[in-house]
């Protein structure tokens, strides 16, 4: 296999010098807050070449964050399927769960085939971990674009092109990479997510329903553990806000009822559990004037919609994956280190960050964003 180009920002084209994507497929496989931190990049690079066949490959759990239920996966761009012009799904967590069946290896080749019926030209790896690269690598493209250090270092190896990363955040890192297919410095705009008007009529019609204007939402739930702030504190949170008229809605997915009930049992009534799909978190999403909660998919949704952010963090970095691009007050203890170990043990500076706080940083960007 031939060595690599390695691209850094510093010999990035020109635009006088901007190259050509004509068909261009992006991989970044999961997770929700992972996809959402594309996004942006991939937004850039959609302004930059308008008219490029532009696919991304992706779990299907995450498939509504680009296309609503309803609506065709590939074909002309809508605000139903806004940014890209063909979506491949994959399932790996199947395939890890029986690697050596003939089904999945049938489902194996039945994807790749899929991804090069649609011969790509450029092929751009956001995600850095083994599968992805193979999938960019797999996928037919000539020229496939990756991080000199991704996160899984077994990854380089499959990329034509490795690029050094710039910017302290994911977002900033992912626009870097996609400078380098550019060939261009791109410029960070707002991303559009799906718009389903159902999924919107619904939401409003139960606000009417309820009689909600001014609402919060918390996002008790996490990843693993460590990043996880007490259900209790979150309820203690909403019985504050309740006092200044704001009610609280707490976001739950699946496996998280257990939290989301113990928050509303802590708030004494003033926090109510929801629930539903992606297309629907989103459509809440756009309507909440605050988000409460902790480095999750949910509170990267809430950052690229817009909504300010009341980041309670541990042990992840808020520098590299806090909230990126709206009105945001983030809460970390100094005696929290950074890690990305994935311990099923909250972290204990996460652990002293106090519901008052947490009251008060909210109630200041209440007030900074109605003045």
């Amino acid at each position: 296999m031939p060595s690599p180009a390695v691209v850094s920002p510093e010999n990035v084209a020109p635009a006088s010098q901007r190259k050509s994507a004509h068909r261009l497929l992006i991989v970044r496989l999961g997770a929700m807050g992972d996809i959402i931190h594309g996004l942006a990049a991939v937004t850039a690079l959609r302004a930059v070449f308008p008219e490029a066949w532009l696919g991304w490959v992706l779990e299907e759990r995450w498939a509504e964050l680009l296309c609503t239920l309803p609506t065709p996966r590939s074909g002309p761009r809508s605000p139903q399927r806004p940014l890209v012009d063909r979506i491949h799904t994959v399932s790996t967590r199947q395939w890890r769960a029986a690697p050596f069946s003939i089904q999945t290896w049938e489902r194996i080749a039945a994807s790749l085939s899929d991804l090069r019926a649609e011969r790509y030209d450029v092929a751009l790896d956001l995600q850095g971990a083994l599968r992805s690269s193979l999938l960019a690598r797999w996928c037919g493209a000539p020229v496939s674009y990756g991080f000199a250090q991704p996160r899984e270092n077994l990854a380089s190896m499959f990329y034509t092109r490795q690029v050094i990363a710039g910017g302290d955040h994911v977002v900033e890192q992912n626009l870097s990479l996609a400078e380098s297919v550019a060939g261009c410095a791109l410029r960070i705009s707002p991303v559009e997510f799906p718009h389903d008007d159902s999924a919107e009529r619904e939401c409003d019609r139960r606000l009417k329903e309820h009689r909600v204007e001014d609402f919060a939402l918390l996002n008790p739930g996490a990843g693993w553990g460590a990043k996880q702030w007490p259900a209790e504190r979150y309820g203690q949170v909403a019985t504050q806000l309740a006092k200044d008229g704001v009610k609280s809605f707490v976001n739950f997915g699946p496996g998280e009822e257990t939290i989301a009930r113990a928050v509303e049992a802590a708030s004494r009534g003033a926090a109510e559990p929801v629930t539903g799909s992606l297309t629907q978190l989103i459509a809440l999403t756009r309507r909440t004037r605050l988000f409460i909660g902790g480095d999750t998919g949910p509170m990267h949704l809430a950052a690229a919609l817009g909504v300010p952010v009341v980041g309670i963090f541990g042990p992840t970095n808020p520098a590299r994956n806090g909230p990126f691009g709206t009105p945001n007050l983030v809460l970390r203890s100094a005696s929290s280190a950074t890690s990305y170990k994935r311990l099923a043990e909250p972290d204990h500076g996460l652990l002293a960050i106090t519901s008052a706080q947490v009251v008060a940083a909210a109630r200041q960007l209440l007030k900074e964003r109605h003045g």
